[in-house]
């Protein structure tokens, strides 16, 4: 039975990767949230964090790579902002999901909540799963198969891209309109990590809000209402 559970899970990784996994441990662990660790034999309880850790400096490794190439000419700006336009938490949470990683995840915490990004945090832990059992050479080929394959999402974040932020902030200086975030750090009792909520105001009235694990994505969350509402108001 053991070795029926375990060829099982080799074969549905295997068919969610598209190829053989090594050591299947990495795997599992990439999909367990910090909000429902697995417990080893010796009490110890671990979960994707670390992986994560590794799969984003891999992830920007990788993009940095393909970029380069890419575009010859381009300064060290012009990369810097394609770059951080492709990893941005927006753009990795909806590759995740197209990819069907929520369905891998196991956590306990709400899957609709998209303050705390689950998804493209669990994406970073597979790359860095994919890296520790199989090496960056397999794992650059995923990321430009799974992440980089649609030319259409790359083209559009390079060209319009999605930082809600700079958006609201060229607005206000075109419209002549002061724009200022305040950022507050709250304790997430549940997790006993840190959360930030940022306020968006314009010309001293408020405009928007929005939480994230760190300071730069409640900021980006609280734009991102009001650039879509902008826009929907023109």
């Amino acid at each position: 039975m053991i070795f029926l559970n375990g060829f099982r899970t080799r074969l549905k990784f295997t068919k969610f990767l598209g190829f053989i996994p090594g050591n299947l441990y990495l795997y599992k662990l990439a999909f367990i949230h910090s909000s429902a660790p697995l417990k080893l034999h010796n009490g110890s309880l671990v979960n994707n964090e670390r992986l994560e850790f590794l799969g984003d400096a891999i992830l920007e490794a990788i993009v940095s790579d393909v970029i380069y190439e890419q575009f010859p000419y381009k300064n060290e700006g012009f990369l810097s902002k394609v770059r951080a336009r492709i990893v941005q938490r927006d753009t990795l949470n909806l590759i995740a999901v197209n990819l069907g990683i929520p369905k891998l995840l196991k956590s306990q915490i709400n899957k609709d909540n998209n303050t705390l990004n689950p998804f493209g945090n669990a994406l970073e832990s597979l790359l860095g799963a994919i890296y520790l059992d199989k090496g960056y050479n397999r794992t650059k080929k995923y990321v430009l198969k799974k992440i980089l394959s649609d030319s259409s999402l790359t083209e559009e974040i390079i060209t319009n891209g999605a930082d809600y932020k700079s958006q609201i902030l060229e607005w206000g200086h075109k419209n002549k309109k002061e724009v200022i975030f305040s950022n507050e750090e709250i304790l997430n009792n549940n997790q006993n990590k840190h959360l930030f909520f940022s306020t968006l105001t314009i010309e001293n009235q408020k405009a928007g809000s929005g939480n994230g694990m760190s300071k730069k994505e409640a900021e980006q969350n609280a734009a991102k209402h009001v650039i879509i509402r902008i826009k929907n108001d023109d």
